[in-house]
């Protein structure tokens, strides 16, 4: 995600506000924040969820809604998204 820089404060705010109910949401076992180091416009949120299924039940959440309405309007570029899965050797 990419923020206006003046706006990079309240998007913290919001994260940290909801960091404790999204891990909390069923399904959730962790949920960070990262910075790119070398533009501090970017962001990542990186969430670890038990299952495809929890992930869209928290994508289908009052929870979700409230934090994407305010986050969204924050944004400087269009966000972008991946799912991905762990590969064990």
């Amino acid at each position: 995600m990419s923020f206006e820089p003046q706006k990079i404060d309240t998007f913290k705010a919001i994260f940290k506000a909801n960091s404790q109910h999204i891990k909390s949401f069923p399904g959730c076992s962790h949920v960070e924040l990262l910075q790119d180091q070398n533009n501090p416009s970017v962001f990542f949120t990186y969430s670890l969820w038990e299952n495809e299924e929890c992930v869209e039940n928290y994508r289908q959440s009052e929870l979700f809604a409230t934090v994407w309405a305010a986050t969204k309007i924050l944004f400087n570029d269009k966000p972008q998204a991946w799912t991905v899965k762990e590969i064990n050797f």
